[in-house]
């Protein structure tokens, strides 16, 4: 099990970083100003409309880095820094949100999975910290391994959920890179699209870093189990 003890350890710091990076990185390109003005909500609107979808509704939402698309009620939720600022940075995230958007319309194969899993995911979080726990405790105590057993296939839920996530946010990204690229009126200067591309390739990197990290989990807890069904 040290191997994949290891391994965490290795991933918690790779997260540490990426995590900081990312927010340095949409700090500073939510100081450059976008050239034609537009805000992320207009943006947004616009990407919508271009790519004809006019019954999803652009709403601002509470709190820093919360944006998000729902599916449920086909709405694209922007941060306030997102939904009212005019910069790099919120043209990004607009633009990626919308990608989400886009993908629902066009019933995007692995979005939909995504969507379906939610509810299972969600009672999964919310239960499996505690039987992780007295799945260990039990172990220790009285060699019984049917709880943990119950607390790996959740884990393996979870990390199924955050692979399946990749390709989602990936392909949202470059819908909504395509989009911004042949959009001049948009992006107004080449170094604006490099500067948005970047800041979507480091939130996606969070994304990979999650992944890894549910999968190092799932296999130190299942080194764990499957060690004490063969004493």
């Amino acid at each position: 099990m040290s191997i994949y003890f290891l391994f965490i350890i290795i991933i918690f710091i790779i997260s540490i970083f990426v995590q900081m990076r990312f927010k340095s990185k949409f700090a500073k390109y939510s100081e450059m100003q976008l050239n034609n003005g537009l805000s992320g909500k207009e943006i947004a609107e616009k990407m919508l409309h271009d790519n004809g979808i006019y019954d999803v509704k652009v709403m601002n939402t509470e709190g820093q880095l919360s944006d998000h698309y729902n599916p449920a009620n086909k709405t694209v939720n922007l941060s306030t820094d997102v939904y009212f600022g005019r910069s790099v940075a919120a043209a990004a995230v607009a633009a990626h949100e919308c990608g989400h958007a886009i993908q629902q319309a066009k019933s995007y194969n692995w979005l939909q999975l995504r969507t379906e899993m939610v509810p299972i995911v969600s009672i999964s979080s919310n239960l499996l910290q505690w039987v992780i726990l007295i799945g260990v405790l039990l172990i220790g105590f009285t060699g019984n391994t049917i709880v943990l057993g119950i607390g790996v296939i959740g884990l393996a839920i979870i990390t199924i959920f955050s692979l399946i996530t990749l390709p989602v946010e990936f392909d949202a990204s470059n819908r909504a890179m395509a989009w911004l690229k042949t959009n001049p009126n948009v992006m107004v200067t080449n170094g604006e699209i490099v500067q948005a591309n970047d800041a979507l390739r480091w939130a996606a990197m969070t994304y990979v870093v999650a992944a890894l990290g549910a999968l190092g989990n799932l296999l130190y807890y299942a080194s764990m189990l499957f060690g004490r069904s063969q004493d």
